[in-house]
């Protein structure tokens, strides 16, 4: 989708619109966090984000950082330039009250949490084989993520959409906002990441699964040596399992 000038004007006309709440023709919402409003137009796989201000500060902090809209903006094409696949942006903006939007495209896939839960159940044949595979490149996928200096702000398994092309899996990165990019990857931030995807209930992942999953994560860290990946698999398990028991999932 071009992002020519009469364009930019269309999304602008449209981000007036759904900022004073109403949907267009085609818009559905679609679910979100208390701090954001999210609407999809499902016949031209548009989205539209609008960023809601978290407190009176939140304007001050983005003279520092940036705010939230252009860090999800940036860690988009972050991404993408270091050859990982997230939403296109499309256009972006301002409105009334301190609020920002932002325009982008959807992407393929379904969330891994709903291949675990919904598509792959059958523990035997041809699902068995396939969740296999799906935890195995979705370690690799990762694994050259954090490899390449990047930890998600928010890994769970439902913002990593997978496509199947036959027998392998294609991976899609959604809700970039607070990723974060250093040489190497920040140690306790990968951490973070590992537990976000460790929390799943053990009827939705083994402890086999996890290890498949880390197995291959672990071939991309090649910086680690056997101590700090052991160690980060024990924590990161530890450090999941602790906080499902608090919610009584475990």
């Amino acid at each position: 989708m071009a992002n020519t000038p009469d364009k930019q004007e269309h999304y602008a006309r449209l981000a007036e619109v759904l900022g004073r709440h109403e949907l267009p023709e085609g818009w559905t919402l679609v679910g979100s966090s208390a701090y954001a409003r999210v609407a999809a137009d499902e016949s031209t796989g548009v989205f539209y984000k609008e960023f809601l201000p978290r407190s009176p500060l939140e304007r001050i902090k983005a003279l520092v950082r940036g705010s939230r809209a252009t860090r999800a903006r940036e860690q988009n094409e972050a991404l993408r330039d270091a050859g990982f696949q997230t939403p296109v942006n499309l256009a972006w903006g301002s409105l009334p009250g301190g609020r920002e939007y932002l325009f982008s495209s959807a992407v393929p896939g379904t969330g891994v949490t709903s291949w675990l839960r919904e598509e792959l159940v059958s523990r035997e044949g041809e699902s068995l084989a396939l969740r296999r595979q799906l935890l195995r490149q979705l370690g690799d996928f990762i694994g050259r993520m954090h490899a390449a200096g990047f930890t998600h702000g928010d890994l769970r398994t439902s913002n990593v959409l997978a496509e199947r092309d036959g027998d392998n899996f294609q991976f899609y990165l959604i809700d970039n906002e607070r990723n974060r990019r250093s040489t190497p990857a920040a140690g306790r931030e990968v951490l973070r990441n590992l537990m976000q995807l460790n929390m799943l209930r053990p009827d939705d992942l083994s402890h086999r699964d996890r290890m498949r999953f880390f197995q291959c994560w672990r071939r991309q860290m090649s910086h680690l040596n056997e101590a700090e990946a052991k160690l980060l698999a024990r924590e990161s398990y530890r450090w999941a399992h602790r906080r499902l028991r608090r919610k009584g999932l475990v």
